[in-house]
């Protein structure tokens, strides 16, 4: 998904938000503040997106969203359990109706072979504290897998919280 791409899917969150009167937030890690950026690229997206927090730490991830120690000790940053505690955390932080969360492996290094290179988990909270995760394997380099990985975060924003 090209750039433009983008540009048009946040312009459609942004309207279903301003419908809905509601406001998302994100937490990114690997993405490092990729999807809010899409999201500012918009005018008059403050009505609807409140804020992001670009937690490429676990320090961040921590004192940012409230991620638990013992949840990146026990299955490390690239986990279903830490993305969970991103995205809730995030959206009680900022006080947002819905969250994103990510955090993956965008390469070349620190891949391994439980957990290689491409490797993204994703988190979506809702309104009633209900969360989504996912695990996708994205194929590239570094900047592909970022794309790849902001792109899926917004399609599935959109058609599994956005669209009903």
């Amino acid at each position: 998904m090209d750039d433009q791409q983008l540009q048009a899917l946040s312009a459609r969150i942004g309207e279903q938000l301003k419908q809905r009167n509601a406001t998302v937030t994100c937490a990114e890690s690997c993405t490092g503040g990729w999807i809010a950026k899409v999201f500012t690229d918009i005018s008059g997206s403050s009505a609807w997106f409140e804020r992001g927090f670009v937690t490429y730490s676990n320090e961040a991830k921590q004192q940012l969203v409230n991620v638990q120690a013992a949840s990146l000790e026990q299955a490390g940053a690239v986990s279903e359990v830490v993305v969970r505690e991103m995205a809730l955390g995030a959206r009680k932080a900022a006080g947002a109706d819905y969250a994103i969360s990510v955090s993956g492996i965008a390469g070349p290094d620190g891949g391994s072979a439980e957990k290689p290179v491409g490797t993204v988990w994703f988190g979506f909270s809702g309104p009633q504290d209900n969360v989504l995760t996912f695990q996708q394997h994205f194929n590239g380099d570094r900047d592909a897998v970022r794309r790849q990985s902001v792109a899926w975060a917004l399609q599935t924003l959109y058609g599994e919280f956005l669209t009903n």
